[in-house]
């Protein structure tokens, strides 16, 4: 066994519920069957998402879904082994591999799926666009730039019963998240906030840096990692749709409109955010289940424990 499956890793780094959507779509993976969750194909791109380790699938429905569908998108919503209604246990090393059978059960062209990975979702959202660099584009909302840092925040070499070299090893052959992004030219843009308590804003910098077409990174002054939806809802819904109308492009076409050579953006928001806009002298509100108002949870990556007013 890898030790990125460790047990006492999959202890201290996920913390999975049982909640899980009424209808899921079922992944069948290496010893376990994924609950995902998939929305009809009715448009040219399917934004493929990859949740936190404190979160769960049926947290992002309908929301999410809902608003990808204003975005004119169908959505994919990735389940992890042992969260929701998923069998097996959560591992780090097998959820990397575990993509494959993801991506394929999404049904359509690389090219025509955008993959979206918050906080520890990025991992698996890198990992996905690093196998198929095809994918239309690449969203990294609080993404983690170096998992193995994190790692090491819950776990000790002494106590996984490796040397720090061969942990250090596993980590670089497996979870290199830069060097998987090196080699990226699609579009990328990646959200993170100046206040980010749980990964810090340079994990954003470093990982708007790596890619060899410049990503496009968007940090906020509003929020934290919990909070960086609801605090800077309005620019942050602008953003994501500009990254799919990107996507949507040609290779061929101009890249240097919205900003799209930008690597930094800084944006400061001020007061509530509003609704969004879904045409002219349209408004309508997304709802977003009272969890996920300004708690769309992480566990504490700092603490090996998960919060205790949390469903973590």
């Amino acid at each position: 066994m890898s030790i990125l499956d460790h047990d006492l890793i999959s202890e201290r780094y996920f913390f999975p519920s049982e909640d899980a959507p009424a209808d899921p779509t079922w992944v069948d993976v290496d010893g376990a069957r994924l609950a995902c969750y998939a929305t009809p194909r009715r448009h040219d791109l399917t934004v493929l998402h990859f949740h936190g380790n404190g979160e769960v699938v049926a947290g992002y429905v309908p929301w999410f879904v809902d608003w990808m569908g204003e975005l004119e998108a169908d959505c994919f919503l990735a389940e992890y082994r042992g969260y929701g209604a998923s069998t097996g246990t959560p591992r780090l090393g097998k959820m990397l591999d575990d993509v494959e059978a993801i991506i394929e059960a999404v049904g359509r062209p690389a090219d025509e799926i955008v993959v979206f990975g918050r906080s520890v979702g990025s991992i698996y959202a890198i990992e996905t666009a690093y196998r198929f660099p095809e994918v239309a584009g690449l969203i990294l909302e609080s993404g983690i730039a170096d998992p193995g840092e994190r790692i090491l925040l819950r776990c000790t070499p002494d106590e996984l019963g490796v040397s720090k070299a061969r942990l250090d090893a596993a980590f670089a052959e497996r979870l290199d998240n830069l060097a998987k992004l090196q080699s990226r030219d699609k579009p990328t843009l990646v959200l993170h906030t100046e206040n980010d308590h749980l990964v810090d804003v340079s994990h954003g910098e470093r990982l708007a840096a790596a890619p060899a077409r410049k990503a496009r990174l968007v940090t906020f002054h509003a929020g934290d990692h919990n909070t960086i939806f609801s605090a800077n809802r309005e620019e942050y819904e602008e953003e994501v749709q500009r990254l799919l109308h990107r996507s949507r492009r040609s290779p061929s076409a101009d890249d240097t409109l919205e900003g799209m050579e930008v690597r930094e953006d800084t944006l400061e928001m001020h007061g509530s955010p509003g609704p969004k806009r879904v045409g002219p002298g349209q408004t309508t509100p997304i709802e977003i289940p009272p969890a996920l108002r300004g708690d769309r949870a992480e566990a504490d990556e700092a603490s090996s424990e998960p919060p205790a007013d949390s469903e973590e």
